[in-house]
């Protein structure tokens, strides 16, 4: 857990968008809360914030790269050499003073660098070492994806640092261990590191990889050209070098009659957080949200409140930003807002749709279609998944969501937009297909 005072925190904000007001006998409450964090370091430099150290000590971080080294990445040679070099080209990208450290992962996993279970400081000699020790490399082995989190877990928390953060890159299906192992590995590590994983080519599968990162709070893509791993690697690193505060937890406090319906991240991604809850004392939960540089994301909170008569109001919920201590005490972040209901005849104040609840429902239901669609063209279903399809295109043009709109017209044939009118093609790349289902939950901000 992250231990700081407050001279070393970025500015966080709350900002809260709803329409308040309910019907005669109205109960469910939508808002989007955005919370914003600014004022520290840049993101994608090598500069680091002053705030990020503390007397005598590096940036307050540490970093473990996990490199699939199973047979597979033997197929073609170029991904391994394409795989050493994207790692290279992360470790040039650790600012001095960052903790880390390199895992070639197969059915087990093996330290790399620095090895003995210990981690790297970053210098110009240390990064020269790892690359060096990146040239032994090589691919022969299983994949057992769950072993590769527990050592790289092992060795970021030996670490007296608060930003933890993982790179997994994989090729292959986790063919090597039970899913059960799998999910008993990400429920151990899950709150104690971030982590962004990648699929590169086309053999490894969705589901998987889009898990693991959806656990563990971090990114998910497809690399299917391994000469591009280099330049993701790349970016991917500076964003772990632009987090300054982990640990971040959403509060939300109810009143006594209220329920939470539903807590999800709608920007960038839509990501389910209703069932990751901590309860956080009476009334109040915490839903954890990891780490954070200078960025803005989006929430959707739902929730019922008991019914009252018109002309009544009352606070629905109170949002805040939390930092849970190891000690069981919590640090704010200073920000709230507040989620109102007001019971009102006016049929136009009580029917009237919020913008930017009415854009994210539209965002969530579009990553959802998406996911209904494609597993229905896996499953044969060919007028279920067009249906779905169609819909996909339809909220994909009318939120003004380019990127998918492009990913759908790879595995559809767009006859008209608005009315959802698609057939599906008969034939599809399998890398377009996977990348739309990798990608099918980053949405758009709606345009305030």
């Amino acid at each position: 857990m992250a231990n700081f005072s407050k001279s070393n925190v970025p500015q966080f904000s709350v900002d809260v968008y709803q329409n308040e007001y309910l019907p005669e006998g109205g109960r469910e409450v939508s808002a989007i809360v955005t919370v914003s964090s600014t004022g520290g370091g840049t993101v994608g430099t090598a500069v680091a914030a002053p705030h990020l150290y503390t007397a005598g000590q590096g940036p307050d971080a540490a970093v473990v790269v996990m490199v699939d080294c199973s047979g597979s990445m033997d197929y073609p040679p170029t991904k391994m050499r394409n795989a050493r070099d994207a790692t290279s080209a992360a470790i040039d990208t650790l600012r001095d003073g960052v903790h880390f450290a390199v895992i070639g992962g197969t059915h087990v996993a093996k330290e790399v660098y620095p090895g003995n279970g210990r981690l790297a400081v970053a210098d110009s000699a240390t990064r020269g070492q790892a690359k060096q020790a990146l040239r032994k490399l090589s691919s022969g082995g299983g994949t057992a994806i769950g072993t590769w989190l527990r050592l790289a877990d092992r060795l970021l928390s030996s670490a007296d640092v608060s930003i933890r953060h993982g790179i997994l890159l994989t090729d292959g299906r986790n063919e090597h261990e039970s899913p059960e192992d799998l999910r008993a590995a990400l429920a151990s590590c899950a709150g104690r590191f971030t982590c962004d994983a990648r699929g590169v080519g086309t053999d490894w599968e969705v589901k998987e990889v889009t898990g693991i990162a959806s656990a563990l709070l971090g990114t998910s893509d497809i690399v299917a050209d391994p000469a591009a791993l280099a330049a993701d690697f790349t970016q991917m690193m500076e964003t772990a070098m632009g987090k300054e505060v982990a640990d971040v937890a959403l509060r939300l406090w109810t009143p006594v009659g209220t329920e939470i319906k539903f807590v999800k991240q709608v920007a960038p991604t839509v990501e389910e957080l209703t069932d990751r809850r901590t309860e956080a004392g009476p009334r109040a939960g915490d839903y954890p949200t990891g780490s954070w540089g200078d960025e803005s994301r989006d929430y959707h909170v739902c929730v019922q409140v008991p019914t009252a008569g018109i002309g009544q109001e009352m606070l629905a919920a109170r949002v805040s930003l939390v930092i849970p201590q190891a000690d069981g005490s919590v640090h704010s972040l200073g920000a709230q807002g507040l989620v109102r209901a007001v019971w009102t005849d006016d049929m136009v104040a009580s029917t009237s749709i919020n913008p930017q609840v009415a854009h994210y429902t539209g965002q969530a239901e579009l990553a959802q279609v998406i996911q209904q669609g494609l597993d229905l063209r896996k499953a044969g279903d060919v007028d279920g998944a067009t249906a779905k399809l169609g819909r996909a295109v339809q909220l994909a043009g009318a939120s003004g969501n380019a990127d998918t709109a492009k990913l759908l017209a790879k595995v559809v044939d767009v006859v008209d937009a608005a009315a959802g009118t698609v057939r599906l093609k008969a034939r599809v790349e399998e890398a377009d297909e996977m990348t739309l289902e990798t990608r099918s939950t980053k949405t758009v901000r709606v345009k305030k």
